[in-house]
């Protein structure tokens, strides 16, 4: 799995971010039973940067804890069948590697989140890789269903990890 991780802030997190990133994805990607060597952009912004790209995006005038934009077109959440005639969108020609996507997360709403919600700022973080990696497999939250099951997947990765609510 090759990460790409840049932070665009001049916040740090007080723990290492792309050893955490490269674990849950990790995980995530054996959880899903992921065939493939994969490919994953990650951006940490601050409210107004995610803000910028949520209304340039997708039309929202907000600031969001996590934006996805997957690359890969599954026909079903989570099944890794990819046909012959998709596979140049989909795979890196260099390194073979499937191209799952890009994660952009707020880097202030990760702070601000732990706070309320009374845990540490990894599990927050943690937490935003997590749910946005299902949404680069597939997964979504529009309806009830979809969203216990992400839900559940979620929290089965974390607690794999041992990444809890303090």
């Amino acid at each position: 799995m090759t990460v790409y991780f840049e932070n665009e802030t001049d916040r740090e997190l007080p723990f290492p971010g792309e050893d955490t990133v490269k674990l849950v994805c990790g995980a995530v990607l054996e959880e899903e039973n992921c065939p493939y060597e994969t490919q994953i952009n990650v951006v940490l912004t601050d409210n107004e940067g995610i803000r910028e790209i949520n209304r340039e995006y997708r039309g929202i005038d907000r600031e969001t804890d996590v934006l996805s934009f997957p690359n890969v077109d599954f026909s079903r959440e989570g099944v890794f069948e990819m046909d012959e005639d998709s596979e140049a969108d989909y795979f890196d020609p260099d390194t073979g590697e499937l191209i799952l996507g890009d994660i952009m997360i707020s880097l202030d709403k990760v702070f601000e989140q732990a706070e309320s919600f009374g845990h540490s700022a990894r599990r927050e973080f943690a937490f935003l890789v997590a749910h946005s990696m299902l949404h680069l497999c597939g997964y979504d939250h529009m309806e009830d269903r979809e969203r216990l099951v992400m839900e559940e997947k979620q929290e089965a990765v974390l607690q794999g990890l041992n990444i809890t609510r303090e």
